[in-house]
Formats: structure tokens, sequence, C-alpha cells
């Protein structure tokens, strides 16, 4: 597991160091680009959204269906095309296809987070998805950090950011290459029922770890029974041999697991807060480096958006970490502290909108994305408890995709100037609003689960 895993760790860091990324609006804004603010943030920006939407459902059944790694190279590719466009590419029309490529480079980040569990044992899983987390992590920073000293220090040009952000992801690609070829996926590419049964009978249920007392077995996932799918060994023997892929019946699996999945309440209210907060946060982070654009233009004084950037990344990591050891009853108190949490968001992008000047504008996009990233985590773990890492994916895809075809409406209607076409800070504007439309609704439904809660424990202890 150690060379896939520091193969992948290598990409993720590699794809993340972009120091021109918290300056792309900057510099799509400069005079040799000969494009206006309303085409930026009305006509190009969008694209992103809907590219995104539209190719993340296919790229989600074609990342298991080709096994990860071919999905990988898409995308160390489509990144590389779109630095290349943002070097040379000019006019609306080319810009609005590099978007494309980067929707593209976005929705095939399912891949690297889904290959490294089809390459290594269960009991690894929390370790290797940390060490690829903390990857990109450390990646963002490196380049968010790299781009303010090279551009405040150093003097650099735009144009010489994008040269390194494109021999960075050049970097990725070349690594992507010597990542070995998974044998299994966890919904097209299984083993046969005889061996399936054959790991069954090494369990060990003391620890869900399986032990190798047939020469013929590779170790697998201790999950319920319905979902035990390995997903790592070699198909050598007959025994081994992967079933024929059915596409009708896998998208009956899944049907079906959605179904059971979304059955629970409370998967339910942390699924529509995920998909109802992550549409308004793709919102705020794509258009935040227009506000700030607007409130003091970057070519009138010295800009901070990568210091920004690096500073809400890791400070977000913190939050991360600490909620980790908070022991609360998020069964009883989780919707009224996304309620309370969302209404912080809805408060602090409201500040970032009214109030015009830049350091609070910044100050403020660092406290919304630390929430964000404290609540996002909180219900990653609630949901993630009790499922199967198949069903995880499931749930997760489908958070996100209702989230992007709720951001592409958000988007049709509010920026795109088909629509509305309205201006930066009545967007944010929205966006606020927005936010504290989601803390109402989770007060209300958090309110009424606590009174349900309390009439239940005292008709149980009035029997009693």
């Amino acid at each position: 597991w150690a060379l896939p895993t520091a193969l992948l760790c290598a990409y993720g860091f590699f794809c993340n160091v972009r120091p021109s990324e918290p300056f792309v609006t900057r510099y799509l804004l400069e005079p040799h680009k000969n494009l206006s603010e309303t085409q930026v943030f009305n006509e190009i920006y969008p694209v992103w959204t809907y590219s995104y939407l539209a190719l993340l459902f296919p790229v989600f059944l074609a990342t298991d269906y080709l096994r990860y790694k071919p999905v990988v190279l898409l995308q160390g590719l489509s990144l590389i095309i779109t630095w290349f466009m943002l070097l040379y590419a000019r006019g609306l029309r080319a810009i609005q296809f590099l978007e494309f490529f980067y929707g593209m480079g976005t929705a095939t980040d399912i891949a690297y987070y889904s290959y490294i569990y089809s390459v290594v044992d269960v009991n690894l899983y929390q370790k290797v998805t940390s060490y690829c987390r903390s990857a990109t992590l450390v990646g963002y920073t490196v380049g968010s950090v790299a781009g303010q000293v090279l551009v405040s220090v150093a003097g650099w040009s735009l144009f010489s950011l994008n040269v390194i952000s494109l021999t960075s992801v050049s970097i990725a690609f070349g690594t992507a290459w010597f990542l070995p070829m998974p044998q299994k996926s966890l919904f097209f590419h299984h083993v046969s029922s005889h061996q399936h049964s054959w790991e069954m009978k090494v369990m060990d249920c003391k620890n869900g770890s399986a032990v190798q007392d047939h020469p013929s077995v590779q170790r697998a996932p201790g999950w319920e029974d319905e979902t035990k799918v390995p997903l790592n060994g070699e198909g050598h023997s007959a025994e081994k041999q992967e079933q024929k892929v059915d596409i009708v019946k896998v998208l009956k699996d899944l049907w079906r697991d959605f179904l059971q999945c979304y059955s629970s309440r409370n998967m339910l209210c942390w699924s529509v807060w995920w998909a109802l907060s992550t549409c308004g946060y793709f919102q705020v982070i794509n258009y935040a480096q227009g506000l700030w654009e607007m409130v003091l233009p970057s070519h009138n004084t010295e800009i901070y958006n990568g210091a920004v950037e690096a500073a809400s990344t890791l400070l977000g990591a913190v939050a991360v970490f600490v909620v980790g050891h908070i022991k609360t009853s998020w069964a009883m108190w989780g919707e009224v502290a996304l309620a309370l949490f969302s209404f912080l968001i809805a408060a602090a992008v409201y500040i970032m909108d009214t109030v015009h000047n830049i350091w609070v504008c910044y100050a403020s996009y660092v406290v919304f994305r630390i929430i964000y990233m404290l609540l996002i985590t909180i219900a990653t773990f609630q949901i993630a408890t009790n499922l199967s890492v198949k069903r995880y994916a499931l749930v997760f895809g489908v958070n996100t995709f209702i989230a992007l075809a709720l951001q592409t409406l958000l988007t049709l209607i509010v920026v795109d100037a088909s629509g509305l076409g309205l201006d930066i800070f009545t967007q944010f504007m929205i966006y606020a609003s927005y936010f504290a439309a989601i803390s109402l609704v989770f007060l209300v439904s958090g309110i009424y689960s606590i009174v349900r809660a309390y009439r239940r424990q005292k008709q149980t202890q009035s029997r009693s």
C-alpha cells in the first residue's frame, strides 16, 4: 500500500500547488485578456458550474467502470489544458472553453479520493485518507503562500505564476502514470460469489480484519453482509474472475441503496444541510475574488488573496482537527448546531457584502471558510458512520450532485447574463439571505426534534 499511497499523495500535492489560483480574477481582468468585469463574472465563471454539473454523474460511473486510474489521468490532462489556455487563450469564447476544462478537472476529483480504496485494505482506509487529504491541503497552502510571496516580495507577474501552476500540474500528470492499475472497483468490477464465500470464511469476527488461512484469499473489508465487496487483490485464479459488467443491474443496485440510505431521518437531515450549504459555499468562493476586486481594485494597490486563502485553509484544518475531539450528542443537538452556525455563515457573508473594507472582507471570508469546513466535517462523519464505502461514495455523490443542481439554478437566475445578471454586491446579499434561510429551516426542525425527543423520554419515564 505504501507505493500507491505515496504516488497518490505526490499527485495530490502537485495538483494543488497552483500559486496563480488566488489571483485568477485579477489576471483575467488585466488589459491583455480584453475582458470586462461583466464578462468574467456573468458569462465566464458560470460555465464552470454548468460543466461540473453536466459531467459529475457520467464521471462518477466512468471512474468506477474504468477503475480510477484513467480518470485520474484525465483530471491531470484537464488541468494542463486549463492552465495552458489560461496562459495563451484570448477572448470570451476561448476563456469559456477553458472554464469547461476546469469543470472537468473538478468533476474528476472523485477519482483521486476513491482510487486509494481500491488498492489498500479496509484497516488502512483512515490512515491513507488522512495522508491524501493532508497532501492536497499542504499543496494548496504552499501554492497560495508561494503566490503571495512571489507577487508581494519578488514582484513576479501573474503570467509567471501561471507558468509555475502549469509546471506543477504537468508534474502531477506525469506522476499519475506510475500509479498501479486497480483490479477491482466498488460497483462494476467484483469478484465471483465463490471467491466471496471464501473471503467471508476467513473474516475475524473480533476485529473485522481478515486472516490468511487460505493461500488464494486476499484480505477483504469487514462491512455489513450486503455490501461486503473486496476492493483489492489480484484476479489470477478462476475463482477470482470478475463478474460480467451489467450496467442496468448496477443502476438498480444504486437506486436500491439510495432509497435505503435516505430512509433514515438523521441521514436525510445531514444530507440536506450538506447539499444546501455546499451550493452556497461554492457560490461564495467562486465569486469572492470578484467581490474583493470591486471593494479594492487590484490595479490601484497590493492585494493579499494568496495569504487569505492560505490562512483560511490552515485555520479550517485546525478547526477540523479540534471538532474531531468534541464529544456531544449530535443526534439531539445537531440540527440546532447547524442552524446556529449557518446563521454565523450568513452573518459573515453579509458583512463581506456590506462593509466595503478589504480587511473586513478578508476576515469575514476566513471565518466563513472555517465554519463551513468545521460543519462539513461533522456532516461527513455523521453520514459515514454507519455506511460502507460503497454507500459512502453513493451518498456523497448524490449530495454533491444536488448541491451542483441547486448551484446551477442559482447561477442561471442570479449570475448568468442570460438571467438577471446581477452585480456582485447584490449577488452576495442573496447568498447571505440564502444561508439565513437555511438557518431558519434547521432551527425549526431542530426545535421540533428536541421537543419530540423530550416528550418521548417523559412517556418512557411515566411507563416505567
